[in-house]
């Protein structure tokens, strides 16, 4: 057996039944070859498995050499959060809908699987963002994000005043519904769909996109992913506002507060087959032409 990978954790969306039935199956499949396998307690307690090894996603994170998500994108940006923290490789196997994060189908999940753990695989690292809400120069709030943080106000169709500030130096003020900021790994999902760029994974950038601006003139930026970014809000705002981060976490931002917005000092290990493609994956998930001939 390799000794590549002595200790795997497996992660899933609990009460998901496909992720509990490739759960069970990759249990098997690894049992049988002699790996320690720790599984999230919030879905080891749903599966047929007698005496199971269950851990907490941060003791996954502290104790295993590999993790295997089993989820959408979705759940995968959850789990990443935290173990972007310790030095783990991550493998998504795709149990959601367009899987831009999770590699492996639970179809034909065994084989590529097998290549990985014998050390036939690629690594990269896809950085991850902090999001800090100040108050009266005080830090109130902070998370991470894999994807983006997302200013806008609380509620739908509600516009919002701010200024923003790369590396101290005065952008622009705007009027908008909010302001999308998004690593390379975000550019494929919300600043996608909000008309900002696809960033390639291995770009030290990142992208500015606003959000319905009460102007024609406002477009996209991409800045240095070195860069901070600093958003003031205007006193007069009156609206409940937030930062979104990953769409999951939510802290809350008053009038006047600043939010600031730069690199984390940690990464994601994403863990790929060799045959890993980033343009064959956006060309099968965006439906892309392929070659004419």
């Amino acid at each position: 057996m390799t000794t590549v990978y002595s200790t795997i954790g497996l992660i899933g969306k609990p009460k998901h039944d496909g992720a509990k039935n490739t759960i069970e199956t990759l249990y098997k499949f690894l049992s049988e070859q002699g790996y320690q396998i720790l599984i999230e307690t919030s879905v080891a307690n749903g599966l047929a498995i007698e005496n199971i090894n269950h851990r907490t996603l941060v003791e996954i994170g502290e104790q295993a050499d590999l993790a295997i998500v089993v989820g959408g994108d979705g759940y995968m940006l959850g789990a990443a959060r935290v173990l972007s923290c310790y030095n783990i490789g991550v493998i998504g196997v795709n149990r959601g809908n367009l899987g831009f994060l999770t590699d492996l189908p639970p179809s034909d999940l065994i084989e590529p699987l097998q290549q990985i753990l014998d050390g036939k695989s690629r690594s990269e690292q896809r950085f991850i963002i902090e999001a800090e809400v100040y108050r009266h120069g005080k830090l109130k709030s902070s998370n991470s994000a894999v994807n983006e943080a997302v200013l806008h106000a609380g509620k739908v169709a509600s516009m919002i005043e701010f200024e923003v500030y790369i590396d101290g130096s005065f952008m622009f003020s705007q009027r908008s519904d909010g302001l999308i900021v998004s690593t390379p790994t975000g550019s494929t999902a919300y600043s996608m769909s909000a008309g900002g760029p696809i960033l390639t994974p291995n770009l030290n950038a990142l992208s500015l996109v606003p959000m319905f601006p009460h102007t024609l003139t406002s477009r996209p930026i991409v800045v240095d992913g070195e860069s901070e970014i600093k958003l003031v809000l205007a006193n007069e705002n009156y609206e409940s506002l937030q930062v979104s981060c990953d769409g999951h976490v939510i802290l809350a931002v008053l009038p006047g507060d600043e939010v600031v917005i730069r690199k984390s000092a940690n990464t994601l290990r994403l863990i790929h087959p060799l045959d890993h493609d980033y343009f064959n994956v956006l060309r099968q998930k965006l439906s892309w032409g392929n070659k004419l001939y």
